[in-house]
């Protein structure tokens, strides 16, 4: 039987028509196994695709597909890898060498429940099979200790001379936070400079481990910590929190701009409150107006991830310590937040297949 390439493979799997599939990003090296003997192939495969998009509907498209092209090959395995791609950057890599790719999210004011959607995708993605850590970075107002239920204070240990804190782990994440450290009700009052220089310690005093995500969940406004934040470490992108209404999106538009200016991407807008579902009658009302954030999105050039709607369920499962993906996986709203981390895992690996394309571009401009 004719050898059959990987290249030529590629080009055929290229032809596959599936929503969970970005085709541009297959290359030669997305094979990571082609096994031909006689009239059978086993191939396995990684892409950046969600777990949850792997299964046997995908595994049958490339397998369809391969045998359209190849008629002679009888059996055809498909084995895919879910692939959740690493933000390399020095800087990055220096300070938290464990740490794949870090995501802030944030909002241009408060009171837009930044916090609830940052603990929820956070719980989302580890659901999904990520290991996924959680800074919170809005010192002056810690929510994280609350709203995942809590009490503890972490570990602290010596290693290499140096003082390092373990982080505490709930619902399959791990956490920091400067109200594991003080008691519920003393206020944290310092100058910027030290609740800046906290965040610092954050990433550099805590033992982080292996994560495919960590996540920030900062102070509202464009000021000292989110400053100190991407110029002590390069991010991999951020996440926008806002609500359809207008005085929002005001605030919100200058959040993101300000992510711009410092070379961050914006992998994504969230509206949360963005309608509210009567429980008796089934009637959407948009009590803070409609469709702010997607078109927040289109104005800017940026993904809409998804929007939240407002749920008495999803701010119980805040004050109470449990996540509603958590508490109550099987509903909608839960679902809803699970697609949102999932358009948000791709678009992190877009950001970072894309700074590879650029890089391969600068190398071959270079050699010629």
């Amino acid at each position: 039987m004719p050898e059959i390439t990987k290249s030529e493979i590629l080009n055929t799997l290229k032809k596959i028509d599936d929503p969970n599939v970005d085709k541009k990003h297959f290359l030669l090296n997305s094979i990571k196994k082609l096994d031909l003997r006689e009239n059978d192939l086993s191939l396995d495969i990684s892409i950046p695709v969600p777990q949850t998009a792997i299964n046997e509907e995908l595994k049958n498209k490339l397998a369809n597909a391969i045998k359209e092209d190849f008629p002679q090959l009888q059996n055809i395995k498909v084995n895919i890898l879910a692939k959740i791609t690493s933000h390399s950057d020095k800087r990055k890599d220096a300070i938290l060498p464990g740490v794949k790719n870090t995501i802030a999210v944030a909002s241009g004011k408060g009171g837009v429940g930044k916090s609830t959607v940052a603990v929820n995708l956070a719980v989302a993605l580890a659901k999904d099979g990520a290991n996924v850590g959680l800074i919170d970075a809005d010192v002056y107002g810690p929510s994280i200790p609350l709203m995942l239920g809590i009490k503890e204070r972490p570990k602290v240990y010596q290693r290499d001379g140096k003082v390092v804190m373990h982080p505490l782990e709930n619902y399959g994440i791990k956490m920091i936070s400067i109200g594991f450290l003080v008691d519920d009700d003393a206020p944290v009052i310092w100058r910027g400079p030290m609740a800046s220089g906290a965040v610092k310690q954050f990433m550099s005093d805590v033992d982080w481990s292996e994560l495919d995500y960590l996540l920030f969940d900062m102070p509202p406004g464009t000021g000292d910590i989110q400053l100190t934040l991407v110029q002590t470490i390069p991010l991999t992108g951020a996440v926008i929190v806002t609500t359809p209404q207008e005085v929002s999106l005001i605030d919100a538009r200058k959040a993101l701009k300000m992510f711009n200016r410092v070379n961050v991407p914006v992998a994504g807008v969230v509206e949360n409150m963005s309608y509210f579902l009567a429980p008796d009658t089934g009637k959407k009302y948009d009590i803070f107006g409609f469709g702010g954030g997607e078109k927040l999105s289109k104005e800017l050039h940026v993904p809409f991830l998804g929007g939240i709607p407002i749920n008495p369920k999803i701010r119980i499962g805040g004050d109470k310590g449990i996540p509603i993906v958590f508490d109550l996986p099987d509903t909608e709203y839960s679902e809803i937040i699970m697609d949102i981390s999932r358009n948000l895992a791709e678009q992190v690996n877009l950001i970072n297949l894309n700074a590879v394309s650029k890089v391969e571009i600068l190398l071959d401009n270079d050699e010629d």
